[in-house]
């Protein structure tokens, strides 16, 4: 998605996907989670998706909650 500028644009469900899966592992509030950069952010989630795997001792199949994937 670009603005009208020509600039690239975070997909605003992919925000809505990050924000929702962090919070519902995490705990963390709406503010705390809209307050990380983009980076940090998608490095949480990615951390959430190691524990999920390590925790469904699984580490090769799909994890239905990893959200780069």
């Amino acid at each position: 998605m670009r603005d009208g500028r020509g600039l690239s644009l975070y997909p605003e469900s992919r925000l809505y996907e990050e924000t929702g899966f962090i919070a519902y592992y995490f705990h963390w509030s709406h503010d705390v989670i809209m307050d990380m950069e983009h980076r940090e952010r998608r490095k949480w989630c990615e951390e959430i998706s190691k524990i999920n795997r390590k925790m469904s001792d699984e580490p090769n199949r799909h994890n239905p909650f990893d959200v780069f994937k």
